[in-house]
């Protein structure tokens, strides 16, 4: 059970360590807007990180995506400067769209609430 609380911890290291390091250093014009690192998930092995990314604006989702796989080397590198690790995990993206999904929820529930009180 130790060695899951140290995964977590490792993750969550890695996961403020790649936020700072996508803000600050990463150059490309296709990396911005409103976006966030939702959770960052690193093996047990610690050879992996799977990095969830939500963006917002739709249409710039599949050009940060591919400039953020793009620069994952470059990530990894800095990673590897900031974060004391045997292993430098190799870093996957992936988006992660469950706020856009958690709205859409949301916004069918409020269409069925209002249908219910007019009713």
């Amino acid at each position: 059970m130790a060695s899951y609380d140290r995964i977590d911890r490792i993750s969550e290291e890695v996961h403020k360590a790649i936020d700072r390091i996508i803000r600050d250093e990463v150059n490309d014009p296709r990396v911005g807007g409103t976006w966030s690192i939702v959770r960052c998930e690193v093996t047990r092995d610690l050879r992996y990180a799977k990095v969830r990314v939500s963006i917002l604006e739709e249409e710039k989702r599949k050009d940060m995506m591919a400039a953020l796989n793009r620069a994952a080397g470059f990530i990894r590198r800095e990673l590897g400067h900031e974060v004391d690790l045997r292993y430098v995990p190799e870093i996957q993206f992936e988006l992660d769209t469950n706020i856009e999904y958690a709205a859409k929820i949301n916004q069918i529930l409020g269409e069925r609430r209002r249908d219910e009180s007019n009713d």
